[in-house]
């Protein structure tokens, strides 16, 4: 028998099944979209995290004050003063012997080996005034000369800061179109903490700046409240290599502690972050979670699967008197089994399909209604890839096809004589 005609019969037992077969086909549908959803939702957020990293910077390291308890060089990665971890709080629940960055810090960096660029930043936040609404924004102050070389959000309108500038202010982009009734544009006056500002610049939408306004940062120490003259809240560090992170993590480490006299490592009261470390650690719980929740998504498919198995042994069993006249006419094993496997297959086929469009579906929903997140990572977007698609297909008709090969062999052997007086 060839294959084509093989494939028919099993195609019209398909369409002729009884209400167990499509009943099978939802418990693979069900499976299917259980695992495309969650691998798309989580998939996206892996994208969605490496977009925002590759926008701060992968050769951008930060120190910021304090250490962590656990005395590492992880933690939340700021970059220029701001936070891509959870909160802003340097509060003692996560940092132990505080102490302010200064000046002094930013000269010994810049005499290390692979350090291109320092700047150091301070953060706080200030009370905005425009066309008489108030509003408290974060402020970041920074050093023109060297802002350029750190920043990777593009302009939406107008300019950098310059050394030229005075009384003048960058803004991003939820505080142009968000914040107020009333748009920011370039060249309008704004007021901060009772002293008025030019907006020279606005940001495209980043996600890390959106919500910031960016000053000299000898404006942000008479804006801010209890800044000293020579004190930062954070340091960025661009260098070289970056595949010498590592390396230039532990050599800033180093001087740093001789600088500050720091003479024992739990003593440190700096913390020194990149974008990378940050990601293999985010990575790595996006992935436990995922793979949590797909183990819970594959007992949908072995439910699936043993619902096939069941439905190909009753298939047997109604159609062993079919079997008998097919063999009595000269149908071989291999073609009853082919029958057989080829219809257990199309039912994983149909599911896989069915559950394909379901789980994209599913993962759009979920990313729409989404909420939870890690640090200000949303699981509001959804990635599809042609692995995923293609995998999840391939996956559901062999499922089918695993689950209905007991059942066929079983059918293959059945002898003509027998088959023919089964009632």
């Amino acid at each position: 028998m060839k294959i084509k005609k093989a494939l028919q019969l099993s195609l019209n037992m398909l369409i002729h099944s009884k209400l167990r077969s499509y009943l099978t086909i939802i418990g693979i549908i069900i499976g299917i979209a259980a695992v495309v959803s969650i691998i798309a939702v989580s998939q996206g957020a892996q994208k969605q995290l490496e977009e925002r990293l590759n926008s701060l910077g992968a050769d951008v390291l930060t120190i910021t004050p304090g250490a962590p308890r656990a005395q590492g060089t992880g933690g939340n990665f700021r970059a220029g003063g701001g936070n891509f971890g959870p909160g802003n709080n340097q509060g003692s629940s996560t940092i132990i012997n505080q102490k302010n960055l200064t000046i002094k810090d930013t000269t010994v960096i810049k005499n290390i080996p692979n350090v291109k660029y320092v700047m150091g930043t301070l953060s706080g936040r200030a009370d905005v005034n425009y066309l008489g609404k108030s509003s408290t924004i974060n402020i970041r102050g920074l050093d023109t000369q060297v802002w350029k070389n750190f920043i990777t959000t593009e302009l939406d309108s107008g300019r950098l800061l310059t050394n030229a500038d005075t009384n003048s202010i960058v803004v991003g982009s939820r505080v142009a179109n968000n914040i107020f009734e009333d748009k920011l544009q370039v060249n309008r006056q704004i007021s901060i903490e009772g002293n008025s500002f030019k907006i020279v610049g606005i940001l495209k939408e980043s996600g890390s700046d959106d919500s910031t306004i960016f000053m000299p940062i000898s404006l942000a120490r008479d804006v801010l409240e209890d800044v000293g003259n020579d004190e930062f809240s954070s340091i960025s560090v661009k260098i070289v290599d970056p595949d010498q992170t590592d390396l230039t993590i532990s050599d800033i480490n180093k001087k740093l502690m001789l600088s500050r006299g720091i003479l024992e490592t739990k003593k440190i009261d700096f913390s020194v972050s990149s974008p990378r470390a940050f990601q293999e650690t985010i990575t790595s719980s996006l992935n436990s979670i995922a793979l949590f929740l797909a183990a819970i998504a594959a007992i949908s498919l072995i439910v699936g699967a043993v619902g096939i198995a069941n439905t190909m042994f009753t298939s047997v069993l109604e159609k062993t008197k079919e079997i008998g006249i097919m063999k009595a006419i000269g149908a071989q094993n291999k073609d009853i089994l082919l029958i057989f496997l080829f219809n257990s297959g199309l039912l994983g086929l149909v599911g896989g399909i069915g559950g394909i469009i379901l789980g994209v579906f599913g993962a759009s929903l979920i990313g729409g209604l989404a909420s939870g997140s890690i640090g200000r990572l949303n699981f509001n977007s959804t990635y599809f890839s042609p692995v995923l698609i293609i995998g999840s297909f391939l996956l559901s008709i062999i499922i089918g096809m695993i689950a209905g090969l007991i059942p066929a062999y079983r059918a293959s052997k059945l002898k003509p004589v027998d088959a023919l007086r089964y009632e």
